[in-house]
Parts: structure tokens; sequence; C-alpha cells
């Protein structure tokens, strides 16, 4: 790799460092500045490293993978334990950029295949529907213990409108994936699994879009579901599980109540795990990791589940 560059993303403008000769530029965050950007960075061997920000990352990372540029998305919390460690305590958006191009050099970091415009609708749903499911779960506890006749009936009137917008995001959510061959095929291979449905496979899908071509520990890893150990010297601490994507931790733990229920291996691995003395959290979290290897073998084999399989 012949250069590293760093991008700070906001809504208005983007920071821009180039690692080789040091230079600063700003681009605006629309179409003419990523064409911009894109015109500046040329045609050599070259990374651009960037943090995720929501919409406002979703122009410039499309412009990257239409010019053939490699894109490195990394974890704002990585790169400013990054910037701590090199003494840059100060943060703004030229700093940012230039920490970013650094860490991409030092850390020699690859890029992985950008998300398409069909995933990050898909995200934007999914994220909409956690958000009503939060408030199906809120107003129904509410509803439970309401004693005022005009507070239940706007609290039922409220269950039933979340009600009409989750459907409305499911069959959302069914059509984007119908368009899609590849991503269909990859919800049914998911829901193949006993205690994954097809929400749940979408809910993977939508968290850790790369399932499938990961090694089994980087897909445990980054799903936050292996144990981290912590030794010094004589003394050793209890492993524990911690940072990862907490939504696909979320997403899981369901379907490895049910897996304890009707696939046998992983029930026995339960049981293991318990009579070991493991508490109930750690058993069902081991069970969620043997869950998740498990989607990851199936997706890169291309293959549906089966009692073998497990």
């Amino acid at each position: 790799m012949d250069d590293t560059i760093g991008v700070d993303i906001s809504k208005p403008t983007l920071d821009a460092f180039c690692l080789r000769t040091r230079e600063h530029r700003q681009f605006p965050n629309d179409r003419a500045g990523c064409a911009a950007l894109v015109r500046w960075i040329g045609t050599s061997a070259v990374r651009v490293v960037f943090e995720p920000t929501g919409p406002y990352h979703r122009l410039f990372e499309a412009s990257l993978v239409a010019a053939g540029i490699e894109a490195v998305k990394v974890n704002p919390r990585s790169s400013r334990r990054f910037a701590e460690a090199t003494g840059e305590l100060a943060k703004t958006d030229r700093i940012d950029a230039a920490i970013l191009a650094r860490m991409g050099a030092v850390l020699d970091l690859e890029g992985r295949p950008a998300k398409t415009e069909t995933l990050h609708d898909l995200r934007e749903l999914g994220v909409a529907r956690q958000a009503l499911v939060k408030d199906r779960i809120a107003a129904t506890n509410r509803e439970q213990i309401a004693v005022n006749p005009v507070i239940k009936r706007q609290l039922r009137a409220r269950l039933k409108q979340i009600g009409m917008q989750l459907k409305e995001i499911d069959t959302a959510i069914a059509t984007l994936v119908g368009s899609d061959p590849g991503l269909s095929r990859r919800r049914d291979v998911l829901a193949s699994i006993p205690g994954i449905g097809a929400v749940t496979a979408m809910a993977i899908l939508i968290e850790m879009p790369e399932l499938g071509t990961l090694e089994n520990k980087q897909a445990a890893s980054l799903a936050g579901l292996a144990p981290m150990t912590r030794q010094s010297g004589t003394w050793s601490g209890r492993a524990r599980i911690r940072g990862g994507r907490r939504s696909l931790r979320t997403a899981l733990y369901m379907p490895a109540l049910v897996a304890l229920r009707f696939n046998p291996d992983l029930k026995q691995k339960y049981q293991a795990l318990k009579d070991a003395g493991k508490p109930s959290k750690v058993a069902i979290t081991a069970i969620m990791r043997k869950l998740l290897i498990l989607a990851n073998a199936l997706l890169r084999d291309d293959r549906k589940w089966n009692a073998k399989a497990a």
C-alpha cells in the first residue's frame, strides 16, 4: 500500500489528511465534495480510513467504492484510544483525520467490503424496529398499571399504532430482502437453524453483514462473545466478554434459549457447563457463541442447517 489517507466525516465537511505528503484538505460532504476528494486521492494505490457517522458517511463510502478505493471503517472508540496512546489528547476534525491516517498505516488495517445501499436501508429499518419494540414494552408496562381511563385509552391506542408500524417495517424489510437474491438466500440459511426465525435472521445479517467471510474467532470477537482472559504473573482473574455489537447479542439471546430445548448437542453443551459449576448466564453466552459460529459456517458453505451441522 503506497499511501494512507484519514478522513474525518461530519455533516458539513470531509476533513482529509494524506500521511505521505502530510497535506490537509477539506471538502464539502456532498456529491460534489466526494467527487473532488476522489480526484484529489488520484489513481495511486491508497487506503482511506474513516469512522462511521450514521447517514453522513454513506455517500462518501459509496463514492470510494465506485472509484475502486480501499475503504477502512474503524470503531471511533478504537481510534480515540489510539490517539491517547500516541499522546494526542486534543480532538478536532483535522487532528482526527491525521490520527486515522496514522492508525491505518501503523496497524496496517485492511478494508472489508462496504455495505450495499440495500443493507444501509435495512439497517435504518432495523434501528427503527428496535426503537418500536422498546416503545411497545414501555407502553405495555404502563398500560398494566394505569388507572385513569384517559391514560389507559391512550396507551391502548399507542400499542395499536406500534403494532401497525411494526407490520409496516417488517413488510418493507421483506420486500427489500426479496429484491436481493443473495441476501434472500443468506436469510433462508440462517432461518433454517432451529430457534432463528426470519426476523431474527435479518437482525443478524443487518448487525453483521460480513458473517460467513470471517474466521470463527473473528466473528465471536466482533459480536462481543469471545471471553477476554485476565492474567498477570501468578494471578488469574475471571474471563469476561466485553465490547462488540450489543444489538447482535440481543438478537441471539432468545434463539439460544430455544436451542436449549430443541438442539440436543447445544442442550448437552449447556448442561455440561452447568455441571462444571458455570452460572446460567455464562452457559447461555457460550450457547450464543456456538450459534454464531454455526451461522458463520453455514453461510460460508452456503448450506442450510441439518441435525449433523450442529
